[in-house]
């Protein structure tokens, strides 16, 4: 049986954590920083946790992340 192949871009954008969960980095925060708030820049940075929902959508793309 050949193996899956998982989605490049996926690879590229997203880590799995040890429980499971997906984690991505913030979004907003490629450019157009100057119209953006202060408060939005610091809320923003590092990384968060995907909801259940868009979880399942990126699992499925990766099928090997465990």
């Amino acid at each position: 049986m050949p193996k899956m192949k998982t989605k490049s871009s996926c690879k590229k954008r997203f880590k799995t954590t040890a429980s499971g969960r997906v984690v991505a980095a913030q979004a907003g925060k490629q450019h157009g920083m100057i119209k953006r708030s202060n408060k939005f820049l610091r809320n923003a940075r590092g990384t968060t946790t995907l909801s259940k929902a868009d979880e399942g959508i990126v699992k499925s793309m990766m099928p090997y992340a465990r």
